[in-house]
C-alpha cells in the first residue's frame, strides 16, 4: 500500500501547479499599512464571512510551540480547551465549554482538513492520525454553525495546509530531540511554478512518554498540489497515509493526582493498552468560474481507518471507510451600484461504514488478555449517513458599511447497525439481535447576523442555531437489548454580540465576544442497575443548560527601528470568562431522580486567560514566551467535588539565519514547558462517567480514578530546522 501511494505521490510531483499569492507581514487595506499580527487579514475576513466570532493561530503562532502538541498552541485561543488522554493522541477539542463530558474523542464540533471534512459521518472526530506538522494555519468557528458545516454545537476547527509561496524546488529537513526521548523529524519536498505548487512530507514521531506505558510512534506521508488548469478552473490534490500508536496508560484517583504520584492504572498497564491505527486519506476539489459572478467548488474526500484498541476492559477491532462530497456554489449579483448580494448554496454528503468487534476481557490477572466467549460480545456492521443543504446570503448595503446576513440549513442523520454475531445458527443458544435502524427528523437550523463596519472596525449582532444527532452507539441500550427510543436530538441556540478591530495605528488589534447560548435537551452519558447484575450505562436527554460568557483577544506589535539589539516586540492576552449552568436538568440513577438545576457545568473553567510575550532581534535572535491558566472546575453535577486550577509557563528561545543568496536558511532552537513544574491535568472524565472502576487498577478498594494527569516536571526539546533552495 504504501508503495502504491509513494508512486502516486512521485507521478504527482511531476504535474505542474498554481503558485499562490505571496503574504508579508505588512498588509494594505483601505490604503492603511497594518503593522499588527499576520494573522489579523485572514481573520478579519473569515470573521465577516461567517457573521459569528472566528478566529486563526497563523504559523506563526503555531510554531510558538511544539506544532504536534495542539494543547499547547490552540489551547492558548479565548474560548478553546484541549484535553488528551496520551501523549500525542485522543485529543478533545472544547469550545465555549461543549464536548468535555465524552469518554472518547470529539462530539459535537466538527473538523475540517482545508475542504474536506476530518469529522465523520457519525459526527465523530478522531485526531490521533493527523500530521499537524503540516498544518499552516488553524481556524475556529465558536458557537453553533450548523447553517453552514451541519452537525455541531460548540463550533468548527479547520486545519490549513499551505504550499510554498517561492519559486523553484526546496527541501526542508526539520529535526527536534528532547525529554522523554522525544524525535521528530519532517523533511518536505517543495515544487512552484509559475501555473503550479505542490509538496510532499515525511513525518516522523518517537518518544517513551512522561507516564508508564505512555509510548507514542507517528509515521506519516502527505501530500498536497494545487493545479491550474485555465484562468477558469483548478483542481486541488490532498493525499496522506498515517500510523499511529499511542500507548494507554490509563486514569488514577485525585489522591494520586494532588500528590504528583503516578504509577497508572494497572489494569491498563498489565494488558499493554493502547490505540494503534492506520489511515489513508484522500481528497480532490474542483473549482471553476462559471461566469464573472458564478462560481463552484466541489470536493470528493475519502478517508479509511484501520484501529486496534485494547484496553481495561475490552478489546476491538475496527475499520471505517468514510466518502462523501462537499460542493458550493457562488453567486454574486449587483443589485445597484449601493446594494451588492453575495450568495452561496450548496450540499454536504458523507457515508461511513464500519465494520466494529468488540469481546470483554475475563478479568483474569495472570492472563490479562483472555477475552470472554463470543457471545456476551460485539460484532457489527455499520452504515451511517448525514445529509446537509444550506444557502447563506450576504446583503452589503455598500454606503453605510453595513451587511445582512441570512442563513438556513437542513440537516438529517440515520443509522442501520447489523448485528454480525446474531446469524441464525451461527452462537448456539444465542438469542438476542441487537441489530436496529433509526432516523432523526430533519433539523433546520437558521443564522442572522447584522454587521457594521466603522473604519477598521467590524461590530456583528448575531442569532445561531445548532444541533447534535445521538451517536449510533448510544441509541442502543446493550445491556437491555433495546433501542434508545426516548433520545433527540441536541439544540443550541445562541445570540452573540462581537467585535473586531484594529487600533493604534494599525498596531494593536482585538476581538471581544459577548454570547448567551441556550442548550435543549443535553444528551449525556449516565449508568444504572443492571438487572443481570452489577451496571451498565446509556444515554439520555437530560434537560437544559445555559452558557453564558465573554471571550477577548489582544495583541500588540511594538516595532523599534534602528536598534542593532531589538527590532520588534508582540504581545498578546487571550481571556474568557464563563457562567454555565445547568438549568430544568436531572438525572435517574438506581431509580433515585437527582435534579442539577443552578448548578455550574462540570469541566468548565470559570476563567482561562493567556498571555505571551515574543521579542525579535535584527540578528535573527528570537524568544517566544506563554503563560496559560485555567481555573478550578467541577466534575461531577452536584458540584461536590472541585478540581484545583493551573498555569504553565512555557518559553522557546531560538535562532534564525539565512545564507546572503537566500538559498540557504536555518533556524536553531530549545524550549521548556511546564517551567515551573506545576500539577496538571490533560484530561478529566466528568458528569455521568465519574467514579471509574476498573477492576485491577491497583488502587486501595472503592477508590475512583478519574484523572489523566500531565508532566509534573518541566521538559525540553530542541532543533534544527534547515531549508535548502535549489
Amino acid at each position: 500500500m504504501i508503495t502504491k501511494i509513494v508512486v502516486l505521490m512521485v507521478s504527482l510531483f511531476s504535474m505542474q501547479i498554481v503558485a499562490q499569492s505571496k503574504q508579508d507581514s505588512i498588509y494594505q487595506l483601505k490604503n492603511i499599512t497594518i503593522n499588527a499580527r499576520p494573522k489579523i487579514l485572514k481573520e478579519q475576513s473569515e470573521f465577516k464571512r461567517h457573521g459569528q466570532s472566528t478566529e486563526l493561530l497563523s504559523s506563526q503562532e503555531l510554531n510558538r510551540n511544539n506544532p504536534a502538541f495542539l494543547e499547547q498552541s490552540l489551547g492558548v485561543m479565548a474560548g478553546v480547551q484541549v484535553d488528551k488522554r496520551t501523549q500525542v493522541g485522543g485529543q478533545r477539542i472544547v469550545i465555549r465549554g461543549y464536548g468535555n463530558d465524552q469518554k472518547f474523542n470529539n462530539w459535537g464540533i466538527k473538523a475540517y482538513f482545508n475542504q474536506f471534512p476530518l469529522t465523520n459521518a457519525e459526527g465523530v472526530t478522531i485526531l490521533d492520525d493527523v500530521d499537524f506538522s503540516v498544518v499552516d494555519n488553524i481556524e475556529v468557528v465558536k458557537g453553533p454553525a450548523s447553517t453552514m458545516y451541519g452537525a455541531g454545537v460548540g463550533g468548527v476547527v479547520r486545519f490549513y495546509l499551505k504550499n510554498s509561496d517561492e519559486k523553484g524546488i526546496s527541501l526542508t529537513q526539520n529535526t527536534t530531540t528532547g525529554s522523554f526521548n522525544l524525535v521528530q523529524t519532517n523533511t518536505r519536498l517543495d515544487l512552484v511554478t509559475d501555473n503550479a505548487s505542490m509538496f510532499v512530507n515525511f513525518g516522523h514521531l518517537e518518544s517513551d512518554g512522561y507516564r508508564p506505558n505512555g509510548q507514542s510512534l507517528k509515521n506519516f506521508i502527505t501530500y498536497k498540489g494545487d493545479f491550474k488548469f485555465t484562468d477558469k478552473q483548478s483542481v486541488n490534490v490532498f493525499l496522506s497515509h498515517n500510523f499511529s500508536h499511542e500507548g494507554i496508560s490509563g486514569q488514577i484517583p485525585y489522591s494520586y493526582y494532588y500528590a504528583n504520584n503516578d504509577p497508572g492504572n494497572q489494569a491498563y498497564l498489565i494488558k499493554n493498552s493502547h490505540l494503534e491505527m492506520q489511515s489513508t486519506r484522500f481528497g480532490v476539489s474542483n473549482n471553476y468560474k462559471l461566469s464573472n459572478t458564478f462560481r463552484n467548488s466541489t470536493v470528493l474526500f475519502y478517508s479509511g481507518t484501520d484501529s486496534e484498541r485494547v484496553v481495561a476492559g475490552a478489546y476491538e477491532q475496527a475499520s471505517s471507510p468514510n466518502y462523501g462530497i462537499r460542493s458550493v456554489f457562488t453567486k454574486t449579483n449587483g443589485i445597484s451600484n449601493e446594494i451588492e448580494n453575495v450568495l452561496d448554496f450548496g450540499t454536504e454528503i458523507q457515508q461511513c461504514k464500519s465494520l466494529i468487534s468488540n469481546f470483554r476481557f475475563t478479568g483474569d490477572s495472570n492472563n490479562p488478555l483472555t477475552v470472554s466467549p463470543i457471545a456476551p460480545g460485539n460484532y457489527y456492521k455499520y452504515t451511517t449517513n448525514q445529509q446537509s443543504v444550506f444557502i447563506h446570503d450576504r446583503i452589503n448595503f455598500k454606503k453605510y458599511d453595513v451587511s445582512v446576513i441570512l442563513g438556513l440549513s437542513a440537516n438529517h442523520i440515520d443509522y442501520d447497525r447489523i448485528d454480525l454475531l446474531a446469524l441464525p445458527g451461527l452462537i448456539v443458544g444465542n438469542t438476542k439481535n441487537t441489530s436496529f435502524s433509526k432516523s432523526f427528523a430533519t433539523s433546520y437550523n437558521p443564522h442572522i447576523a447584522i454587521q457594521k463596519t466603522y473604519k477598521d472596525q467590524i461590530f456583528n449582532l448575531s442569532y445561531s442555531e445548532g444541533y447534535n444527532a445521538p451517536t449510533a452507539s448510544t441509541s442502543f441500550i446493550a445491556a437491555l437489548n433495546k433501542t434508545n427510543d426516548d433520545l433527540i436530538a441536541e439544540k443550541a441556540k445562541m445570540v452573540e454580540f462581537s467585535a473586531q478591530g484594529l487600533l493604534f495605528n494599525t498596531h494593536f488589534d482585538y476581538q471581544v465576544s459577548l454570547f448567551n447560548m441556550n442548550i435543549e435537551n443535553k444528551l449525556t452519558q449516565l449508568s444504572a442497575a443492571n438487572p443481570a447484575g452489577g451496571s451498565y450505562t446509556y444515554t439520555a436527554n437530560t434537560g437544559n443548560q445555559v452558557n453564558k460568557g465573554l471571550e477577548a483577544s489582544i495583541g500588540y506589535v511594538f516595532t523599534i527601528n534602528s536598534n542593532p539589539f531589538l527590532s520588534k516586540v508582540t504581545s498578546f492576552v487571550n481571556f474568557s470568562y464563563y457562567d454555565f449552568k445547568y438549568t430544568d436538568f436531572s438525572t435517574r440513577v438506581g431509580g433515585i431522580l437527582s435534579d442539577f438545576s443552578n448548578k455550574k457545568v462540570v469541566g468548565v473553567p470559570k476563567q482561562k486567560y493567556s498571555v505571551g510575550l515574543d521579542f525579535q532581534s535584527p540578528k535573527g535572535i528570537y524568544l517566544n514566551s506563554t503563560f496559560n491558566y485555567l481555573s478550578e472546575v467541577y466534575s461531577d453535577f452536584a458540584n461536590t467535588n472541585t478540581v484545583n486550577g493551573f498555569g504553565l509557563l512555557n518559553a522557546k528561545l531560538g535562532y534564525k539565519i539565512a545564507s546572503k543568496n537566500k538559498k540557504i536558511s536555518l533556524d536553531f532552537f530549545v524550549a521548556g514547558n511546564n517551567l515551573t513544574n506545576q500539577t496538571n491535568y490533560t484530561f478529566l472524565f466528568l458528569g455521568g462517567s465519574i467514579n471509574d472502576f476498573d477492576p485491577g487498577n491497583g488502587f486501595p478498594i472503592g477508590m475512583a480514578a478519574d484523572v489523566n494527569p500531565g508532566s509534573s516536571k518541566a521538559y525540553f526539546w530542541n532543533g534544527i530546522n534547515l531549508k535548502y533552495r535549489f
